[in-house]
């Protein structure tokens, strides 16, 4: 009589032969960096009668810890279960973000964040691998990305970018703009609809600065990108930035050292200028070498991505690489001075629950896409 094996325990050791080492051993190097420097940012100055304060350093490494485990079991479960409750999930997720128009609470003039046990919760963070895995599906359902398909995909991200142009955020939506447009190149969308979707997208970022909808002081940190002369406190907080790295030279100032990080002088350097700690304290050197386990991480995703097995996987992961190389880029460039200031966080490296979890989710279903690159499109849940 013939044995049934099985089915489990034949699956879940070939899954582990086909782990990705290089996706969870970056994501937490850069995660053990992103934790010191918030702590040299929110530390403030220690004396032996006063300690350094390392209450965001704990509830940064919580965070740490929950997208550790968030990354685990969504390479476990799969991304194709993400495929298959792409529906609800996306539909759950628009009602958050209509939610918090209403009763979320209002942080520098954006209501964007809902209060929840003294933590906050950012659901356009969520949005963003919502918005990944629905593209996924919509244009990977086809060999051929048609005029109708490309209208469908670009309703999907309309959505969530009018809900959250009400907060309002520009930074977060500039993201979701860089998904869609990496994304739908990917998946071989025509050059001339390529080119109409450009002016498309020129024309929305047009209209949102003619709008009302931005504060007064996010209007200030566009502008001051192209205004030198520009007297206002984003331009002060623009070159304290530039000061601060500055200040780094080659080897940098020392970890917990930066003149400009103890003074204070950078505003929000725990979240949208955290590269600036970075810069500053281990300068040039160390700063290369951030970007460096950026560059592996990013070739990693993308070397994945031309290993999937069907459609649905490689456009995952250009819809994770993008939103990366986006963030990344936008971050480093506006405490440069070479961007925009736009309030991006630093990924995996900036403080904030919200981001660092919704890394550590999409960079799960990027881990689930290798794992089961062998399995075909027609295997079962596992």
């Amino acid at each position: 009589m013939t044995s049934i094996r099985h089915p489990f325990r034949e699956v879940r050791p070939s899954l582990a032969r086909h782990i990705d080492i290089g996706v969870p051993l970056f994501s937490l190097v850069l995660a053990a960096v992103g934790a010191v420097m918030v702590y040299s940012a929110t530390r403030g100055p220690a004396t032996d009668l006063r300690p350094a304060d390392d209450t965001f350093l704990k509830r940064h490494l919580l965070f740490v810890a929950v997208g550790i485990v968030v990354m685990a079991l969504t390479a476990l479960v799969g991304h194709r279960w993400a495929r298959r409750l792409m529906a609800p999930t996306y539909l759950a997720t628009m009602g958050l973000l209509f939610a918090v128009l209403t009763i979320g609470i209002e942080v520098k003039g954006s209501r964007a964040r809902f209060a929840v046990g003294g933590f906050q919760m950012q659901p356009s963070e969520f949005g963003k691998v919502a918005v990944i895995v629905a593209l996924a599906v919509i244009l990977g359902s086809a060999d051929r990305v048609g005029v109708w398909r490309l209208l469908i995909a670009g309703a999907a991200v309309a959505v969530p970018i009018v809900l959250i142009m009400a907060q309002p955020d520009l930074g977060t939506i500039l993201v979701y703009g860089a998904i869609f447009a990496g994304m739908v190149f990917v998946a071989g969308t025509r050059g001339r609809h390529l080119a109409v979707l450009c002016l498309l997208l020129l024309t929305g970022t047009v209209a949102v600065l003619q709008s009302e909808r931005l504060e007064k002081y996010q209007l200030e940190r566009l502008l001051v990108f192209v205004d030198e002369e520009a007297d206002t406190a984003a331009r002060y907080n623009l070159e304290q930035a530039e000061v601060a790295i500055g200040n780094g030279g080659i080897t940098g100032k020392g970890l917990f050292q930066g003149t400009q990080n103890i003074s204070d002088h950078v505003p929000e350097q725990q979240t949208d200028f955290i590269f600036t700690v970075i810069a500053e304290e281990t300068g040039f050197v160390g700063s290369v070498v951030v970007l460096g386990l950026f560059g592996l991480l990013l070739a990693r995703i993308w070397r994945i991505g031309r290993l999937a097995d069907d459609r649905f996987g490689l456009l995952v992961a250009a819809g994770v690489f993008s939103m990366l190389l986006f963030q990344v880029f936008q971050s480093v460039g506006m405490s440069a001075g070479i961007m925009p200031i736009t309030g991006i966080p630093l990924p995996l490296i900036s403080y904030g629950g919200s981001s660092v979890v919704a890394t550590f989710l999409a960079l799960g279903l990027v881990q689930s896409v290798h794992m089961r690159r062998h399995q075909g499109r027609n295997r079962g849940m596992f």
